[in-house]
């Protein structure tokens, strides 16, 4: 099916996301004849990690590796299926009904609510924030949007670039500039000394995984983009108007480098925002170092009638979480009662499996590659919500007065409160209390949030159907 111009009232299941988890999950669970609508913000499935796969310019497989084109297959079979796909649709309130929920849903310009009795949440992830001074420089961008230009528009990093973080999407993003001919002026890696000694423990499992060979290939391919400078502690992308040079320290030592464009990046977390507003419940993961849902092994969360599916309920990968996606609607199925238990479990062995292959190794890249505190800690006047202008120091100056948590910090500073609506700043607000209180995040804990997730303009809110109240409480003007 292709995508739909008319969505129905009413769904058996819904899910929110078409990256690899929600494809694979519509297409699991139309096969088993349940109606199933899946919505995705984007003009074409695929999500973060396989975005553009059906509308890429760039046809030459060696650019973006074998890796991204598997996501065609699932963007194809996704298409082939009888779930209802919509993009463009940003899904900004889900409320509880009688027999499941009411999403409100924007197309267009307009909003529509449209009701299912279970649903799968597939957000995936997002990059985490990388507060240093001077990120919001024009020229300074993630090293993930510039992989979304180079799918999207195969556009490639011109001179005076410089890259810096760590982590395997880093090396993912430098490796495909290689390969399409671009190249970087210096690549900073501030992956700590000692990490992958701090995780040898966990290195048989990651010898045995799948990302041992693809790993090593991948080093030897981003080798090609440019310089490497190990052991970066500490960054500062400085201009005047935008980004001019980057100033760094090694060994104690100070450096800089002329750059137009600076690209950060420091790993991924799970996008939580639509989870979190729902309900479900979040705990602290010390090796990814984010809040993480909790959900067992079928991706059930604490709220009945939700299922978390990907990296959104935790980051595993793409190929963990398309299997994610499959167990999901498997769980979705025994909810709404078409198989039973039994019927599940015998059902998802090969699924569970498959993800069990997936996630071998991961502890191993969360610990070999925790960003350093001080990448997520700032200080002084760098800014940590950029939507507000809330500065390190601010956020450390409320925690003096008394502010003891982040939904705290909202009414002393409106910390969270921005168009972003935390996804810029939670994580790096949670951890400057706890380090201010000598706490734990986990004690601190995150932002609590509310419907609608995203803005919504006053257009779409009042292109919906309209209840017999509130026709009645609109005040008519004489003409």
């Amino acid at each position: 099916m292709s995508a739909v111009d008319t969505l129905r009232a009413e769904y058996e299941l819904a899910i929110v996301g078409a990256g690899p988890a929600g494809m694979a999950a519509a297409t699991a669970a139309s096969a088993r004849g349940i109606s199933t609508v899946l919505f995705d913000e984007q003009a074409a499935p695929g999500g973060q990690i396989y975005r553009a796969v059906t509308t890429t310019p760039l046809q030459r497989r060696e650019i973006l590796g074998d890796d991204y084109w598997h996501g065609r297959t699932l963007a194809d079979a996704l298409l082939a299926s009888t779930a209802a796909y919509s993009p463009r649709s940003m899904v900004w309130a889900a409320t509880r009904i009688e027999n499941g929920f009411e999403l409100a849903v924007s197309r267009a310009g307009r909003a529509q609510l449209v009701r299912a009795a279970h649903l799968i949440v597939a957000t995936g992830a997002e990059e985490r924030p990388f507060p240093i001074p001077g990120w919001t420089l024009p020229g300074v961008m993630t090293a993930g949007a510039a992989q979304i230009l180079l799918k999207t528009a195969g556009v490639v990093p011109g001179s005076g670039t410089v890259v810096a973080g760590s982590g395997p999407l880093l090396y993912l993003v430098l490796a495909q500039f290689a390969a399409a001919g671009a190249s970087v002026d210096a690549v900073l890696d501030t992956t700590p000394p000692g990490r992958f000694r701090a995780a040898w423990r966990d290195a048989a499992g990651f010898a045995t995984s799948p990302y041992l060979g693809k790993g090593l290939a991948l080093l030897r391919r981003a080798r090609a983009a440019g310089r490497v400078v190990r052991g970066v502690e500490s960054l500062e992308a400085i201009g005047d108007g935008r980004v001019e040079r980057v100033r760094y320290r090694v060994g104690g030592t100070t450096h800089e480098i002329a750059c137009s464009s600076l690209l950060l990046h420091q790993g991924v977390v799970p996008n939580i925002n639509f989870a979190n507003a729902i309900g479900c419940a979040q705990h602290w993961d010390d090796a990814q170092a984010c809040f993480v849902p909790s959900v067992d092994a079928w991706g059930t969360s604490s709220v009945a009638g939700v299922t978390l599916a990907g990296d959104g309920a935790g980051i595993a990968g793409a190929r963990a979480a398309e299997a994610h996606g499959t167990i999901a609607a498997l769980n979705a199925a025994c909810a709404l009662g078409r198989i039973d238990r039994a019927q599940r479990d015998a059902a998802g062995t090969q699924a569970q499996a498959e993800r069990s292959r997936w996630l071998r190794g991961r502890r191993f890249l969360d610990l070999a590659y925790r960003p350093s505190p001080q990448f997520r800690v700032p200080s002084g006047t760098t800014l940590v919500c950029r939507c507000e202008e809330v500065t390190a120091q601010q956020v450390i100056d409320s925690v003096r007065l008394g502010c003891t948590g982040p939904n705290q910090m909202k009414s002393f500073l409106r910390c969270g409160m921005g168009p972003c609506q935390g996804r810029m700043c939670g994580l790096t607000v949670s951890e400057l209390i706890a380090q201010e209180r000598r706490s734990t995040p986990e004690e601190i804990g995150h932002y609590r949030l509310r419907f609608p997730i995203k803005p919504v303009t006053l257009g779409e809110l009042a292109s919906l159907p309209q209840t017999e109240a509130s026709e009645q409480a609109v005040v008519r003007l004489p003409r």
